[in-house]
């Protein structure tokens, strides 16, 4: 593809701008609390547990926004504004995992690598309930320096120590919809909001209209905003970190599943 230098600048500045007018538009401070799905049901809110009926979950996951079919692969560029770069692979294994609230989940294997040298391994824990919403239901993941894990922070499963599962994709997401991803107090507590439907993405891989658009917090971390946007039929298309070096990930290839 040509370079698109230029006009992602320009789509940046316009997508702040037009962030700016979404948010006055939807008003409110996202707590969510007097949102309700398609299906009738409050979505998950902060702290607050859940009570999930494994039977109405399923490994197969074909959300439009985030479809999870095994053997999908998306590889992004990650760079942090600071002249940093970093390779990023999700994909959706094979494997199954199940969980401590006896749910079933799709394993998803994400690598962060940066000169050809791990930086983050991380196994993502899905499942798509009978409505279609997908649930986010843990995750083991290991930060590393010099070949050798340092970390396991943000570690979590749900129904082990209080932590509680998420959504991370609306079966119906609508404009002012706003719901927890994870929370495990202290260590995993990511929130987002959707706030429009119909938005641009322009990346290395192509494309995109009538994308997804949503705004994710990160209460352990106040400083902390990334805008996200979904394109259907893929997933996750392009991040904007609007906070501290205004970082940009950006799918550079995708391949999906059987």
């Amino acid at each position: 593809m040509p370079s698109i230098q230029i006009s992602n600048r320009v789509a940046f500045v316009s997508l702040l701008l037009l962030f700016g007018l979404l948010l006055a538009a939807c008003g409110g401070n996202g707590d969510g609390s007097e949102n309700e799905s398609a299906a009738g049901a409050s979505l998950p809110q902060g702290a607050t547990p859940v009570d999930l009926n494994p039977a109405e979950f399923s490994i197969e996951i074909d959300n439009p926004y985030w479809p999870m079919r095994p053997g999908s692969r998306w590889v992004y560029r990650e760079m942090d504004g600071e002249g940093g770069v970093q390779r990023v692979v999700v994909t959706v294994t094979k494997e199954t995992k199940l969980i401590a609230n006896d749910i079933e989940a799709r394993v998803v294997h994400d690598v962060v690598s940066q000169g050809g040298k791990p930086v983050e391994i991380t196994d993502d824990w899905y499942a798509q309930d009978s409505d279609g919403n997908v649930w986010y239901l843990g995750e083991r993941t290991a930060e590393y320096e010099n070949g050798k894990v340092v970390s396991r922070a943000g570690s979590w499963e749900a129904g082990v120590d209080g932590a509680q599962p998420g959504v991370i994709m609306l079966a119906k997401p609508r404009p002012g919809l706003a719901y927890r991803q994870e929370h495990y107090a202290g260590e995993a507590e990511d929130r987002a909001k959707v706030l429009s439907l119909n938005e641009q993405a322009e990346v290395p891989f192509g494309h995109f209209s009538d994308v997804l658009l949503t705004k994710d917090l990160v209460p352990l971390e106040p400083d902390a905003l990334e805008y996200k946007l979904y394109a259907r039929g893929i997933g996750p298309v392009l991040v904007l970190d609007v906070s501290g070096a205004a970082g940009r990930e950006e799918l550079i290839r995708y391949t999906e599943g059987d």
